[in-house]
């Protein structure tokens, strides 16, 4: 739909009602930016993006966020820790919104979108695919 719909618009005031809200968690913050990103609506995206870089772990030569209140994730020899697909999800919508922008992106953003990328294929499991938050059935027997 074209961003001037009424559905269109209404879903947008109603996600520039609630980014103006003080206590949004991080994965929320980081739905709406990629949201803004894809409405074009630059000043949300960035002012999101501002918020959401300043609750960022930085570790490793690479970039991630995690939820409120965790406790930091601990690497045993012979084992990697992988983040939860939460983490994995919310991170990757962080990047979405860092690289979806008119015009292209910053040297900049395409220099702090390289660091979420790293973290990101640092989680793939060694089949190169990712634990899912989707939830999946099986047929029954």
């Amino acid at each position: 739909l074209p961003s001037q719909h009424s559905v269109v618009r209404n879903a947008l005031f109603c996600l520039e009602t609630a980014a103006n809200e003080e206590e949004n968690h991080v994965y929320t913050k980081a739905l709406m930016a990629y949201a803004f990103a894809l409405a074009g609506k630059e000043e949300k995206r960035r002012a999101l993006l501002g918020s959401l870089e300043k609750e960022a772990v930085k570790k490793d030569g690479s970039v991630h966020w995690q939820r409120p209140g965790k406790e930091p994730a601990v690497d045993l020899p012979y084992h990697r820790y992988r983040a939860p697909s939460a983490e994995v999800e919310m991170t990757a919508y962080v990047l979405l919104a860092h690289l979806t922008t008119q015009p292209a992106p910053s040297q900049e953003e395409l220099s702090f979108a390289s660091l979420i990328a790293k973290w990101i294929s640092g989680q793939q499991n060694p089949n190169g695919g990712f634990s899912s938050t989707q939830v999946s059935c099986s047929p029954p027997g």
